[in-house]
């Protein structure tokens, strides 16, 4: 069974044009691995985990796998990773399967995919920070996430429940690109 736990809540403000006060959210899974995603200082790796993943390279110690993530890369019985480009080319977002059957609930955290929640709505909040290169890979991939998932645990905000009304405001925003 995997638990996962919040243990603090990012946040992202712009001060001005070119300066943001910001922090990750850090996400704690709980179960056949100890997990920790977006720990705020990803460079520690050894003090916190076997595995360590930044962006979508794989490393374990001080050994830097060549192998790239280009599908979903399992890290354990109910957790993987997919490559979700578009804030850059190396994002990634964590995929939990937590319970089973019927009792089954997906977390996606998603590292800067999605700011926040309330970047939905306004999309400008995202692009503003985004490459703009990417911006339509970025749109693609965050529908994806968002049909995948019950729950979304962004890069600078509070997890948030999906619903079909966010899935429609996304879609809008797809069809718009």
């Amino acid at each position: 069974m995997l638990d996962v736990v919040v243990l603090f809540n990012g946040y992202s403000k712009r001060l001005s044009h070119n300066r943001t006060d910001a922090n990750c959210t850090c996400t704690l899974i709980k179960g056949p691995k100890i997990i920790i995603v977006d720990t705020m200082t990803a460079w520690d790796r050894e003090r916190l985990v076997e595995e360590h993943i930044v962006g979508y390279g794989v490393h374990q110690g001080t050994i830097f796998y060549e192998k790239q993530l280009q599908n979903d890369y399992q890290l354990c019985n109910g957790v993987s990773i997919t490559a979700t480009p578009g804030h850059t080319y190396e994002d990634v977002t964590v995929l939990v399967e937590a319970g089973t059957g019927r009792e089954s609930v997906k977390y996606a955290i998603t590292g800067d995919l999605f700011e926040k929640e309330e970047d939905i709505a306004d999309p400008s909040l995202w692009k503003e920070v985004g490459t703009f290169a990417l911006r339509k890979i970025q749109t693609s991939s965050r529908l994806r996430i968002m049909k995948y998932a019950d729950y979304i645990i962004p890069g600078h905000g509070p997890m948030f429940r999906t619903n079909d009304a966010l899935i429609r405001l996304l879609e809008n925003q797809t069809d718009g690109e």
